[in-house]
């Protein structure tokens, strides 16, 4: 094994350097993982811009890859051996309250970035943290002994397989918060990798009809969206959300909608009209966490039995559906993959996510051996 490490490291906005690490020694408690490919999340893409708070780091936290060290007593707690093929979730949780034994690791403090400033995750932790190495866009990161992996089938191509936690997404929005099962009939507002995650969850759960909404600029995504297994699709520019949604449903409205868009007037509010009027579904996915609506007709929701619903990240059960999910071959996810880049073009792989690179992407990734 190489005694240095390369990586691409945010020192700035919108500011990428490839720079070299020293190749740690494990701990007994710890590992190494050779990262195969590092998908761009859409945190990635609006963190991107902003300063670097916490000094330089190493982003990408959708990876991929081969354990190729594991400590004595790491291997007997996760479970793993030096050569398994893994994806690695982005938490960093304790492992002991009761969201970490519910697998839900988003919601253990230890991870929650919004509720503790200082929190660990991949992706955002600084170099000067040691052992440096805390993210994908390297060729190898350090495994914290808090670590959470799930086994990776051999045959999926490491493109696919970095698609786990956003599909993942979209098996929690669509699947675990919406409630979308056989018979039901769902709105899946924007047309990205997550939007497209709860296509692919929804038509898996056996919903009757799945609409997809996104804007003129989103042409070829809704057009992957009808592949994926989307029945309609609505481009909000040139047709009316509200009237082609009673158009599609006979008037009756969807059962489930989902804002993977903006969680903005233009989205909440129609989203709220074309709902049915018994024991619909509101998942609120897009948005911040200063975010405020005016306008927001709370007796709607009283009136339609409406429940709301926010969402942010998956369970690890999720992330599991979903690797089976890829693992099937039942869809066409090779279509997904539209971008891969090196370490030194790190900066045009985020800004082709961003839409302001190279064209039509999707899902992005980042492949470190090349």
């Amino acid at each position: 094994m190489a005694q240095k490490v390369t990586a691409a490291v945010k020192i700035g906005p919108q500011q990428t350097e490839v720079r070299e690490f020293d190749l740690p020694d494990v701990p007994e408690d710890g590992g190494l993982l050779k990262v195969e490919a590092a998908g761009i999340c859409g945190s990635d893409v609006r963190s991107y811009p902003r300063p670097v708070k916490n000094g330089p780091h190493i982003m990408g936290h959708e990876n991929i890859g081969y354990i190729a060290k594991v400590g004595r007593i790491a291997a007997r707690l996760w479970g793993v051996k030096e050569g398994d093929r893994v994806a690695l979730e982005e938490y960093l949780p304790c492992g002991h309250c009761e969201y970490c034994r519910a697998g839900d690791f988003r919601m253990c403090y230890e991870t929650d970035i919004h509720n503790t400033p200082n929190a660990a995750r991949y992706g955002s932790t600084s170099v000067a943290v040691a052992p440096a190495l805390w993210g994908g866009f390297s060729q190898y990161l350090y495994l914290h002994p808090n670590s959470v992996f799930h086994k990776v089938p051999s045959h999926v191509p490491a493109e696919q397989a970095a698609m786990a936690l956003p599909l993942g997404n979209g098996w929690q929005w669509a699947y675990v918060e919406g409630g979308v099962s056989p018979g039901k009939s769902v709105l899946v507002q924007g047309p990205g990798q997550q939007g497209l995650g709860c296509v692919i969850a929804a038509k898996e759960a056996g919903a009757s009809c799945i609409i997809v909404s996104g804007l003129s600029r989103d042409a070829s995504r809704l057009e992957l969206a009808k592949k994926l297994g989307a029945d309609y699709t609505i481009n909000v520019e040139r047709e009316d959300l509200r009237e082609r949604v009673r158009q599609i449903t006979g008037g009756k409205g969807v059962d489930v909608a989902i804002d993977v868009a903006a969680a903005t007037e233009q989205t909440i509010l129609p989203a709220m009209d074309i709902l049915n009027m018994k024991r619909s579904t509101l998942v609120i996915a897009a948005g911040n966490m200063n975010q405020t609506i005016n306008n927001f007709p709370l007796g709607l929701i009283k009136l339609k039995y409406m429940a709301v619903k926010a969402a942010r990240g998956h369970s690890y059960h999720s992330v599991e559906m979903a690797l089976r999910t890829i693992a099937s071959g039942k869809f066409p996810l090779a279509a997904m993959c539209s971008h891969q880049f090196d370490l030194h073009k790190v900066d045009l792989a985020l800004k082709t996510a961003s839409g302001e690179g190279l064209p039509d992407p999707v899902h992005v990734s980042v492949v470190p051996q090349h």
